[in-house]
């Protein structure tokens, strides 16, 4: 499923850019929750996937390929929608606001996840945008996983949806054949009535 690869790509490129070493923080997807927030003991990103569901953008165009001379078509594959809360957590307020700050303009910078942080097999760019401020949407999302407000932004991802596979196409028609087949002898039946002859096509494949 595509989400996995996207949380790995998110993590790679957070780390990278601040940059994030995993002996210095960490990169979590938990709901920062109270609970969660109290077992914390090191600087922290928390990228909380709260909202998935469908593009509106139009599908990706079906596309083929070759694969050890058997051609494969996939077809056309529907845009989703990853919504991330986006936070950080260190030791002072003032940390906070820093690396707030970094990681904003880091996904403000990058419009498209870099390949660098995916795995060969996505072939699709991945879409990233900050979403325009709206206060009672974060005030929602932090009240419903029962977690204490603080400065953050949510980040939108768009992807194509990775469910579809390659299928085999049939073998293309080489040549089209056509054939004069009797239908019997010819008989004058005295009435003006012949017998004539049936047209038979055969395709080769």
């Amino acid at each position: 499923m595509i989400i996995p690869v996207i949380d790995a790509g998110l993590e790679s490129l957070i780390r990278t850019a601040l940059p994030l070493a995993p002996a210095v923080g960490d990169v979590s997807f938990d709901p920062p929750s109270g609970t969660w927030s109290a077992q914390l003991s090191r600087i922290t990103v928390n990228l909380f996937l709260f909202g998935v569901g469908r593009s509106p953008q139009p599908p990706r165009p079906a596309a083929d390929r070759v694969v050890d001379g058997v051609a494969q078509r996939r077809p056309q594959l529907p845009m989703i929608e990853l919504h991330y809360l986006v936070s950080a957590w260190a030791g002072t307020v003032r940390d906070e606001h820093q690396l707030t700050g970094e990681l904003l303009s880091h996904f403000i910078m990058n419009q498209v996840l870099p390949g660098e942080h995916l795995p060969d097999s996505v072939a699709s760019p991945i879409q990233l945008a900050v979403a325009p401020h709206d206060n009672s949407r974060a005030k929602d999302v932090w009240s419903t996983v029962g977690g204490t407000i603080k400065p953050s932004f949510e980040v939108v991802v768009t992807s194509p949806i990775d469910a579809l596979p390659f299928a085999d196409l049939p073998p293309a028609v080489e040549r089209i054949e056509s054939l004069l087949a009797p239908r019997g002898r010819h008989v004058d039946s005295g009435n003006g009535r012949r017998d004539g002859y049936r047209q038979v096509a055969s395709r080769a494949g």
